[in-house]
């Protein structure tokens, strides 16, 4: 098994907590189904938020799914002018048997547009 890096994205319409919980759980349950990830393969998951979300910690909704002992930790994403609001970036670092091209990156909610070369 190699250590691999998978990436998400996901929009929310407003700065809500049930929402931003029910975007990263649904993020996270789609990427851990795509690429077959059990929690026992996770390394850690780091979160970016884009400035305008500030009602909760994304990390705080993963614990949701049991995974209060995998290292986690949000940040703020760059403040470019013009770049998509309201956005909730991962990046998952876990053990998989599969290649770099078989790894399935979930766009999602809108997000889509900032990686249409991986988005699945």
């Amino acid at each position: 098994m190699k250590v691999r890096a998978i990436r998400g994205a996901t929009q929310l319409v407003a700065d809500d907590p049930v929402e931003m919980e029910s975007a990263v759980v649904e993020l996270l349950t789609e990427i851990f189904a795509a690429n077959q990830l059990e929690r026992e393969d996770l390394i850690s998951i780091q979160f970016t938020a884009t400035q305008d979300l500030v009602s909760d910690f994304p990390a705080k909704a993963a614990r949701s799914l049991d995974l209060g002992l995998i290292p986690l930790i949000c940040s703020t994403e760059i403040d470019v002018p013009g770049a998509l609001p309201r956005v909730i970036r991962v990046m998952i670092h876990a053990y998989s048997s599969r290649r770099h091209e078989e790894i399935s990156h979930i766009y999602r909610r809108g997000a889509e547009v900032l990686r249409r070369d991986l988005a699945q």
